[in-house]
């Protein structure tokens, strides 16, 4: 079956998407899919990418072409509207129609994050071709981009009680600063927490700690994706300065991204902004707003929940009854668990599950699974989530394509079932198919597609493939690199490899899938001879239909050898 992996989009979450595309594109099992990468730039236009981009380091490097960046920024290809008619250079790729998808891939994997890419713009699109794609349908992705309608739903369900706030930008834009936050400080206390409210998860969002006007004002400002700028900052900087400044407003982990509106001229490129900005405060002007093109017209402010942050995985059964994951405790090295805490290396741990009861445990998954059912989602999702000290369980952002590198939250979790991430990854793609034949479309060409992707599956489970065994010394770097090679070789399907740890008390250990998705060889070391948590234990059984179905038989004991000759490297 051939695979569209779509990443990209117009989205400020764009560089995660690329990494979840290229954890598609290496990791789907390539007994069974062909990956065809479709980078999606933010014109909306669908480019059938030459592979080799994809081992990229991320989009700029490759789009738009690299003469673009002569002028010392760093760019999108927003800020280069002149391009948006221009053919695609033949060394990125080939420009496709929607109507030439089914010529090059049978599915379209979303790799892709925020607004048009997980609200239901391009699954709407998709349906109307009849492409089958992955993750939840029309009305579950709807419901999963907007966390206004999310706390309202949430609610519904669950009856949590959580205050918030929505504040319109035409409640913001006349400045009336000191009095909104006097408002809210009364109706929600501090901290408080500032959020877009048509993100992905990660993007635009903000705490205010402390009693500061100034904190609260940069923090709104945030969210509505827009700067204030006052001519003294300005006229202090130099040229360098200035030019570092733009860069920064380029750079979507840390700007609002181009293009800019001032006064309501729209700017494109940084070059361009530090010009116009010269001139304008050259006239005497002394202050200046500075807003995304794509900016937010509210954002949504919420009380501060005190407590453990979690984030739980829930996915289906083939009968469409859901299987909520073992949850996962953010352990944070930093006040927010926004864009740098999620993906900047160190921000953060994760803990499998939740320090808590088992019973406790157990009511996460039941929450996050009614959720999951009620709120119309499918196939795959992710809640985040916190325990506060007097036990409350409070639900907040169902992330329906959650990020999707190697070590991420969905695929730790699945590790935990039994599940690699090329196993995974079939799940998510035969389990979506399952789904869109339950829409009523194209209904007996989806079930000849499940078909045949089922005998394939049970036609791989079916074969004797040799031992090839990854053995690595008790060192982060050694078992960064031995996760990688494991991924490598499940995707290549030709071998079974079985990871061995040469331990610092000497032995070497067969390690457990779960044991291949920790952070550090540390946190495989501890659990060597610990007895498996019982929550792992219990949800790992009850999904044991499905993981012998993707993974054959599991066994999650580890295995001890002592010499080394028994093994076959």
């Amino acid at each position: 079956m051939r695979i569209g992996i779509f990443f990209g989009g117009p989205s400020r979450e764009r560089e995660i998407s690329f990494a979840g595309g290229k954890t598609a594109f290496e990791h789907l099992d390539k007994s069974l899919f062909e990956p065809v990468p479709v980078f999606v730039d933010s014109f909306g236009r669908f480019i059938l990418l030459e592979k080799v981009l994809m081992y990229s380091s991320e989009v700029r490097e490759f789009y738009p072409s690299r003469s673009i960046h002569q002028t010392g920024y760093k760019t999108y290809i927003e800020s280069h509207p002149e391009l948006a008619d221009q053919p695609i250079p033949a060394e990125i790729g080939t420009l496709l129609s929607p109507d030439q998808f089914k010529e090059h891939f049978d599915f379209a994997f979303l790799a892709m994050h925020g607004p048009d890419c997980e609200d239901g713009a391009i699954q709407g699109l998709l349906e109307w071709y009849k492409i089958p794609y992955s993750g939840p349908g029309l009305m579950g992705s709807a419901v999963g981009i907007d966390k206004i309608l999310q706390n309202e739903m949430i609610a519904l369900v669950n009856g949590q009680q959580k205050k918030s706030w929505t504040l319109r930008y035409d409640q913001w834009v006349p400045r009336e600063y000191p009095i909104l936050f006097q408002v809210l400080k009364k109706h929600l206390g501090l901290p408080l927490v500032i959020k877009a409210p048509h993100q992905g998860s990660s993007i635009g969002v903000a705490i205010v700690k402390g009693d500061s006007l100034e904190e609260f004002i940069s923090a709104v400002n945030q969210c509505f994706f827009q700067v204030e700028l006052y001519g003294t900052t300005w006229n202090a900087l130099d040229g360098a300065e200035k030019q570092a400044w733009a860069q920064k407003m380029a750079n979507l982990d840390e700007g609002i991204g181009f293009p800019v509106v001032l006064n309501g001229e729209t700017i494109y490129h940084p070059a361009k902004l530090t010009a116009v900005l010269d001139g304008y405060f050259s006239k005497g002007n002394e202050h200046a707003l500075l807003s995304s093109s794509n900016g937010e017209d509210q954002v949504l402010i919420e009380e501060f929940i005190e407590g453990q942050e979690f984030s739980c995985g829930c996915i289906q059964f083939d009968d469409g009854k859901s299987l909520a994951l073992p949850p996962s405790e953010v352990i944070k090295m930093v006040q927010v668990f926004d864009f740098n805490a999620k993906y900047k290396p160190g921000a953060s741990r994760k803990r499998i599950p939740v320090d808590t009861t088992l019973e406790k445990n157990q009511e996460i998954q039941k929450v996050i699974a009614t959720v999951f059912e009620q709120l119309g989602i499918n196939v795959c999702v992710r809640i985040d989530g916190f325990l506060t000290p007097d036990g409350t369980i409070v639900l907040h952002d169902p992330n329906t394509i959650p990020g999707m590198s190697p070590t991420s939250f969905i695929f730790k979790q699945m590790a935990e079932i039994g599940l690699n991430v090329t196993q995974a990854l079939t799940y998510l793609v035969r389990q979506s198919i399952r789904e869109r034949i339950r829409s009523g479309k194209n209904t007996w060409q989806l079930r000849s597609l499940l078909d045949s992707l089922d005998e394939k599956i049970m036609a791989e489970n079916a074969k004797s493939k040799p031992l090839k065994y990854i053995v690595f010394a008790s060192t982060d770097e050694e078992y960064t690199a031995a996760r990688a090679k494991y991924g490598k070789l499940n995707a290549a399907g030709e071998v079974k490899p079985v990871p061995v740890l040469h331990a610092s008390d000497g032995k070497y250990y067969v390690l457990t899938n779960p044991l291949m998705f920790k952070e550090y060889v540390a946190d495989v070391e501890a659990l060597l001879h610990a007895e498996r948590h019982p929550l792992l234990t219990e949800t790992s059984e009850r999904a044991a239909a499905t993981t012998a179905f993707y993974a054959g038989k599991v066994n999650f004991q580890v295995k001890i050898h002592n010499q080394l000759e028994s093994l076959e490297v």
